[in-house]
């Protein structure tokens, strides 16, 4: 997938590198020359440009990217102007980032696809959920080693479960399957709970099953790969 970030500050800048190191095309962007200067190097471009100005930002390829990411923490302004210009430029796909409630508050305003709080979710994690389009929960075992929870793709929906063939293709070892089940708590309000679906090798995959597979980033990275093509 083609990223653009729009601030290179510690948590653009690490999410950046994150991105770029399990084989994503990332292009930075930030108005500070030392900023970019240090990360140019890392990722597949870095432009020095102020996004607050209009005719600057419309010269970024905001259209040929996957997903522009406003990183910005510093300054709540230009992170609120950034993503008013992006929704005026039409860009399909936005995530901004937002320092304390009033800016979430704001930002939910220009129904953009994500908001990013970083107490709520390490950069490091966002990458795996970018990547997969689902909410994802990860446990790093080493340095090349993840446990991953996340939703089935659709695309996989209605296949029994070993014709996904997660190990043979993507030597990703499913571990559990959980399957939402409607429930009702004791003053009769009905809620989904997710259970273990036992003997899943037995068992068609269905809408909003939750998996869980043990593999390195770079066959997670294949799996992701995989559901782009």
């Amino acid at each position: 997938m083609r990223f653009l970030i729009i601030g290179l500050g510690i948590y653009g800048s690490n999410l950046a590198i994150d991105l770029t190191n399990i084989g994503h095309e990332v292009i930075g962007v930030d108005s500070n020359p030392s900023l970019v200067e240090g990360i140019k190097d890392m990722i597949s471009t870095a432009y020095i440009i102020d996004a607050t100005d209009e005719t600057a930002l419309s010269a970024l390829p905001l259209h040929n990217v996957d997903l522009v990411i406003v990183a910005i923490g510093e300054s709540f302004g230009a992170s609120i102007r950034i993503v008013a210009l992006l929704k005026k430029l039409e860009v399909a796909h936005i995530y901004a980032r937002a320092i304390d409630r009033l800016h979430e508050s704001i930002l939910e305003s220009f129904e953009i696809d994500r908001i990013l709080t970083p107490e709520q979710r390490a950069a490091s994690d966002l990458v795996n959920e970018m990547g997969v389009n689902a909410s994802i929960s990860s446990l790093r075992i080493d340095d090349d080693t993840f446990i991953m929870k996340f939703r089935v793709p659709e695309r996989f929906v209605g296949l029994d479960y070993p014709d996904m063939h997660l190990e043979k293709d993507f030597h990703l070892r499913l571990i559990a399957v959980t399957r939402g089940e409607k429930i009702r708590n004791i003053i009769g309000i009905a809620h989904i709970s997710q259970r273990l679906l036992p003997d899943p090798e037995n068992r068609k995959v269905e809408s909003g099953d939750m998996i869980v597979c043990q593999g390195r980033a770079s066959d997670f990275n294949r799996l992701y790969e995989h559901l782009r093509d």
